[in-house]
């Protein structure tokens, strides 16, 4: 099973910045591919950058050249760092992971409020 925690969100202004990171119970070596996805309220969860087991990147193109994703293969831990942040930005984050076996597996989110 795997399990993954978020932390890292909180209020900021808009133009600000912040690192979430997402804490893996297994070898990210094991994982085929990760994600952060976000839910505004009133609104569908939506990729917001994912990272593949070779290192291959993509983002949503509002996210684009603000967002950067990345992992630390030893620490098990994957990381978004948000900068330029904006109003429309504010919502909960959430990290996922897929197997090789096609499962999926989600974290319970971490909330980003951006204030204008």
């Amino acid at each position: 099973q795997v399990r993954l925690v978020e932390s890292g969100g909180g209020l900021v202004q808009a133009g600000g910045s912040l690192r979430l990171s997402c804490a893996v119970s297994v070898s990210i070596f094991s994982l085929k591919a990760m994600g952060w996805y976000r839910q505004a309220p009133g609104k569908q969860r939506e990729l917001v950058a994912a990272i593949t087991s070779g290192g291959s990147t993509n983002y949503a193109d509002s996210v684009k050249g603000r967002f950067t994703i990345s992992r630390d293969n030893a620490a098990n831990t994957m990381y978004l760092r948000m900068n330029g942040l904006k109003p429309e930005d504010t919502a909960v984050y959430i990290c996922n992971a897929e197997d090789y076996w096609q499962a999926d597996y989600w974290g319970k989110g971490t909330p980003v409020t951006v204030s204008s």
